[in-house]
C-alpha cells in the first residue's frame, strides 16, 4: 500500500505566497518523478511543474519565476513554494509521484487527493 498526502493549500490575497507539501509513503523501493498538476474549474488538469529523481525541473510558462519545486529524498516528500500568486492560479493543486514498490516491479503513478488554492484579486 502506498499513500500520497497532500498539505499546504488555502486562500491568500494576490501577491501572496503558499507552499504545498506532498508526502508519499508505505511500501517504496524508489521514486522517481514527483511533480504537481493543478486544475481550475471548466478546464483540463496541467501540470504545473516536475522534479526528476535528480533534481531536474521544468515548469509551465505561467509560473515561471513564481513557483518553485523541490523535494526532500529522505522523506519522500515535495515541495511547491508559490509567490506572486494571482487569482489565475485558482484550482484545485494535485500531487503525482511515480515510483517503484520493488527493485524488480513496475513503475507505478499515484495521486494526492487534491488541495484547493484560492487566490482572491
Amino acid at each position: 500500500q502506498v499513500q500520497v498526502v497532500e498539505s499546504g493549500g488555502g486562500l491568500v490575497q494576490a501577491g501572496g505566497s503558499l507552499r504545498l507539501s506532498c508526502t508519499a509513503s508505505g511500501s517504496i523501493f524508489s521514486i522517481n518523478n514527483m511533480g504537481w498538476y493543478r486544475q481550475a474549474p471548466g478546464k483540463q488538469r496541467e501540470l504545473v511543474a516536475r522534479v526528476t529523481s535528480n533534481g531536474s525541473t521544468n515548469y509551465v510558462d505561467s509560473v515561471k519565476g513564481r513557483f518553485t519545486i523541490s523535494r526532500d529524498n529522505a522523506k519522500n516528500t515535495v515541495y511547491l513554494e508559490m509567490n506572486s500568486l494571482k487569482p489565475e492560479d485558482t484550482a484545485v493543486y494535485y500531487c503525482n509521484v511515480q515510483l517503484r514498490r520493488s527493485s524488480w516491479g513496475l513503475e507505478y503513478v499515484y495521486w494526492g487527493q487534491g488541495t484547493q488554492v484560492t487566490v482572491s484579486s
